[in-house]
């Protein structure tokens, strides 16, 4: 069987066909950073483990899902460019006829 792909398609390496390579390193980090200040700050392993899910099941939800389609980290960068400077433009139809 013979599949062809027009060539504006872009393929992409993805983990079980659902979730980039780039996010899961992300998470993996996350997910890592979150545990070891966990371990380092609190002894009762109940609250290690809901404070785990807390900080981390939103994000990975996110990254699973996305916004529309979109990679979670494009959403950050596009996040953190509009903390950066912030501009609101208001465009105004004007129709030289009238």
């Amino acid at each position: 069987m013979k599949f062809i792909f027009p060539q504006n398609y872009t393929f992409k390496n993805k983990i079980f066909g659902f979730i980039d390579y780039s996010v899961v390193i992300i998470n993996i980090i996350w997910f890592l950073i979150i545990g070891g200040l966990l371990h380092l700050c609190i002894q009762d392993i109940n609250v290690k483990v809901i404070a785990f899910i807390l900080f981390c099941f939103p994000i990975f939800l996110l990254s699973i899902s996305g916004i529309h389609g979109e990679n979670i980290i494009y959403i950050f960068i596009y996040m953190f460019k509009f903390f950066i400077k912030q501009k609101l433009f208001f465009f105004t139809k004007t129709n030289k006829y009238r």
